[in-house]
């Protein structure tokens, strides 16, 4: 229920001490570092058995993780949970001013923060939290929820999550998935059998438009808006025999799916692990070269809407491009790139994305690499190859993709690894078609990798400075040094003579080194 624009309120029956811990658990799949929790209700109404609960919930010894009410302490703090928590009990608080001496507003920037007693302070709540009032009534024991400010959509996708999952997996145990950077969360679903499944929280994208009324970022670069893009993607890639997860069940209107459970062998982790990459490797670039050979539509059609493939335009390349401009140039330099930079660095990539017009326009998927590939083992030929995150698909080159895959930005390729399986690439597509011009591929290449370099320098500095996501500036020298590779191609020389005079390559990488 909706209370207000700025709260939402919903209310619940807890029959007993197991539906509190449940509801703990259930929490947990939602909170961050920076959220605060207040615990509101009498002495004996389930307050403390919740805060320990959802600690517990978001560490590795669960149930076994002694959690002791800090009743005389007044504060306890888990540094070692996946969300670090300061769990805080006023009941014995004497003066608000005691708030200060606890280090309340310190812990705030880097914990969660769960309150008991929360009432007692009065007016010094935030102004995005979640608040949890506890009742006990000739024992039967319920919870109010309030999501106040940002709390509040966040708890409104709670709600309509558990019952999107009441209604498809009933049965199916929750628990924690680590994301990506986006907006979605994952979840994975556990049967008593052993088989699981994934849920996807993809809510519909809500970016402010720009001032001028222009489009918007997303919209400039053809990014998904909603989950139809994952259904309507991953359907045509099943249909045409590739391993993309299947959609087992989905809300179009809410933003939730439930998709096949692909399992642990992320090709990162495997590569993480020292597992032997090269099978999964040459499969994955089989699958491209497979890709780059067929006709793929447009539009596709689902049941009540059409999803539109969008073109790898100009705009869009260029756009992604400049967030190297818009947000790497200040983290290395600690100031906004002149105007003049900016416009020398656009006009220099203009005969550059040119070049690219001739390439024939296939399915670029955008996130093919390292995270978003699964090693399927027990299948056959390129479906070994398991594809997610495929909702972002556009028409463009084709050596998009690859130079993804093979420029990793997360994990290392050997260079001799990366020319080996772009021969083989170019092999495979010659045999496909005779009139196959590999100079101009390599030209594609070159082109797009310093494109993608480009781009994914900016994001990672992005992730840093305003989403303070600030372990993605360790791959930075990583990608600096694809970058440096890809400028090194004839057809860059003047891009290249302009990131040696302006954003050289020390710099660059110092910024991931932390010597900025």
């Amino acid at each position: 229920m909706v209370e207000s624009d700025l709260t939402f309120v919903h209310r619940r029956q807890l029959g007993n001490e197991g539906a509190t811990i449940a509801l703990a658990h259930e929490i947990s799949l939602f909170v961050k570092i920076g959220d605060w929790i207040g615990l509101v209700g009498d002495l004996g109404t389930g307050k403390t058995t919740f805060a320990r609960a959802l600690i517990q919930a978001l560490h590795d010894a669960g149930e076994l993780l002694e959690v002791p009410s800090p009743t005389y302490t007044l504060v306890q703090s888990y540094n070692d949970c996946r969300v670090p928590v300061a769990h805080f009990d006023f009941y014995r608080l004497r003066q608000v001013s005691e708030i200060e001496e606890l280090g309340m507003e310190d812990l705030a920037g880097n914990h969660l923060i769960v309150t008991e007693w929360a009432e007692r302070l009065v007016d010094q709540l935030p102004n995005d939290r979640l608040v949890i009032e506890f009742h006990l009534t000739d024992d039967t024991r319920s919870v109010t929820l309030t999501g106040h400010g940002a709390w509040r959509v966040r708890l409104q996708r709670m709600v309509h999550a558990a019952e999107f999952i009441a209604k498809h997996a009933p049965h199916f145990t929750r628990q924690f998935l680590q994301g990506d950077a986006s907006t979605r969360r994952y979840e994975r679903l556990l049967a008593d059998d052993g088989s699981t499944r994934l849920l996807m929280d993809m809510p519909a994208k809500t970016e402010p438009r720009p001032v001028d009324g222009g489009k918007t970022y997303s919209e400039r670069v053809h990014l998904a808006e909603d989950i139809s893009a994952v259904v309507a993607i991953n359907r045509e890639l099943r249909q045409r025999g590739f391993s993309a997860a299947e959609v087992l069940a989905a809300d179009l209107a809410t933003g939730f799916a439930i998709l096949e459970d692909f399992g642990e062998k992320v090709y990162g982790m495997m590569a993480v692990r020292n597992e032997d990459m090269r099978e999964p490797m040459a499969l994955a670039v089989d699958v491209l070269a497979d890709i780059a050979t067929r006709d793929w539509p447009a539009e596709i059609k689902l049941d009540h809407v059409t999803h539109f493939i969008e073109h790898y335009d100009d705009v869009a390349l260029m756009t992604e491009a400049d967030l190297l401009m818009s947000w790497f140039w200040p983290l290395a330099k600690g100031h906004a790139a002149p105007q003049a930079r900016h416009d020398e660095y656009d006009s220099l990539w203009q005969p550059l994305l040119e070049t690219l017009k001739r390439d024939r326009l296939v399915w670029v998927l955008r996130d093919y690499h390292s995270p978003n590939l699964i090693w399927l083992p027990k299948r056959q030929g390129t479906c070994r190859v398991g594809i997610i995150d495929t909702q972002d698909a556009v028409l463009g080159p084709p050596a998009y993709d690859l130079v993804s895959l093979l420029q990793d930005a997360r994990i290392d390729v050997a260079d001799d690894t990366e020319e080996e399986l772009l021969d083989a690439y170019l092999a495979q597509r010659q045999s496909d078609e005779p009139a196959f011009d590999q100079e101009a591929f390599r030209n594609s290449y070159a082109v797009l990798g310093a494109q993608r370099a480009s781009k994914v320098l900016g994001i990672f500095a992005r992730l840093s400075m305003r989403d303070g996501k600030h372990g993605y500036l360790r791959h930075i020298p990583r990608v600096s040094r694809a970058l440096e590779k890809n400028l090194a191609h004839p057809a860059l020389s003047d891009l290249k003579t302009w990131f040696a005079q302006h954003l050289p390559a020390d710099q660059r990488h110092a910024v991931g080194s932390g010597r900025q």
